[in-house]
């Protein structure tokens, strides 16, 4: 892995370059994706069936082939081991556990004079989780998707997934019978998400799409944004790391590498106060890459995207970690709490050498659907919120308008808006 220092001449260059980590060219693909919206948008089923033909090598005849059966779902339950079975139930339990302590309750207010002020949390009509395939399939990604999206209270879940070929992965299907999914549909791409986005005569419109997904999916979601809601513009998997003296390096090698192995695109960045850490993580890097079954992924990932910087202390580190703002944060020091108020933007933040990254992809509880490339300085992990609406609540009393209502005209005298002015004072009189 390549090895820069912050004290170098050339580390603010070298340093820049990597913030900008598996950038998505999302200008690039936009007319491509603006025109297979436009032909859902107007064409429905026919132009649905004619994109999958395209993309992914086969043609549904009817619409409802379009559509997974339950019976497949449950078959593919039924026919995985049991002990793999049991740890997707443990997972789902976890999952579920932690999301219900998200869950914002409503409220209301009542003020001494009898006005009531509060607020009304209401789940989402209908939610569209999209769930990669292609390169590899995702069961862990459906049910950090889904349980959020049930524990709301959503009624309609509706999950599109690619069948290249017409075929799904069976562990996938395991999954959704889990759930309790029954509305589960062979599309991908950006195919996926315009037909949920504005609804076909098979895939019903949706309120609030989320999943992760390529280019392709990132583009369609930034361009139905405002038809409907969407969880964040995702891209290439990311890990941060900062170490001292106490880290291991065969922890932190292969930690770096569980990233790398998700995409070429993807970014794995180790933060250190240890030259002598740093050659020794280099070369384990190296040694691990050999092993891993997406050995080309994993290397190109680590030639391109990958480095390791040393700092001349634990703050300059996480100031740098702090611009880097990473999808997935772990802090492997002697003491991983005491540098919790310091760290400002993460995704997720893993404290401490047993914490690898992969046990929150999959079992720990949190979500796994994390903001990418920089943008957990502003955006939060899926959960429970970003399946629900909130309206304000306001019940004036009588004695309650009169005490303020005079401020509140006068206000919009100023702005010039009369009527609204008028319709205060005329409760007054």
């Amino acid at each position: 892995m390549k090895i820069f220092y912050s004290s170098d001449d050339t580390f603010e260059a070298n340093f820049n370059a990597l913030l900008e980590r598996g950038k998505m060219d999302i200008e690039g693909v936009t007319g491509i994706v603006a025109g297979l919206l436009k032909e859902i948008q107007t064409e429905g089923n026919s132009a649905l069936k004619a994109q999958i033909a395209r993309f992914d090598r086969w043609e549904p005849k009817e619409d409802a082939e379009l559509m997974v059966s339950t019976e497949a779902m449950a078959k593919a339950y039924d026919a995985i081991d049991a002990e793999l079975r049991d740890a997707l139930k443990l997972a789902y339990d976890r999952i579920k556990t932690y999301h219900e302590k998200l869950m914002p309750k409503t409220w209301m207010d009542k003020e001494a004079n009898g006005t009531i002020l509060g607020q009304k949390v209401t789940p989402v009509d209908r939610a569209g989780l999209y769930i990669p395939g292609g390169k590899a399939a995702y069961p862990s990604s459906l049910l950090m998707n889904v349980i959020p999206a049930q524990v709301a209270g959503v009624e309609e879940i509706v999950v599109c997934t690619p069948a290249p070929d017409n075929e799904l992965n069976e562990l996938l299907l395991a999954a959704c019978h889990l759930c309790g999914v029954s509305k589960v549909f062979k599309v991908g791409g950006a195919s996926a998400i315009g037909a949920m986005a504005y609804g076909t005569q098979s895939i019903p419109k949706v309120d609030v799409i989320t999943g992760p997904g390529n280019i392709f999916v990132a583009t369609a979601k930034k361009l139905v944004y405002g038809e409907v809601n969407i969880d964040m513009i995702a891209g290439p998997s990311e890990i941060g790391i900062l170490a001292d003296e106490s880290a291991r390096e065969d922890y932190l090698a292969i930690d770096l590498l569980s990233q790398a192995e998700h995409d070429e695109m993807a970014s794995s960045i180790l933060i250190t106060t240890e030259s002598e850490l740093a050659n020794r993580v280099s070369d384990k890097v190296e040694e691990f890459l050999g092993a891993l079954s997406r050995e080309e992924i994993a290397r190109k990932s680590i030639e391109e995207r990958g480095a390791i910087i040393v700092t001349s202390d634990m703050d300059e580190a996480i100031d740098l970690m702090n611009e880097i703002a990473p999808e997935h944060l772990e802090v492997v020091t002697k003491d991983p709490m005491s540098l919790l108020d310091k760290i400002k933007h993460a995704g997720a933040i893993f404290l401490g050498e047993n914490t690898p990254e992969p046990i929150g992809d999959y079992i720990a509880g949190p979500n796994h659907t994390l903001p990418t490339g920089g943008t957990a300085k502003f955006y939060s992990p899926l959960s429970v919120e970003h399946f629900l609406k909130k309206s304000s609540i306001i019940s004036m009393s009588k004695e309650g308008i009169k005490e303020i209502g005079e401020q509140c005209a006068l206000i919009a005298n100023t702005e010039g808006l009369t009527a609204h002015e008028e319709s205060v004072r005329i409760r007054l009189k």
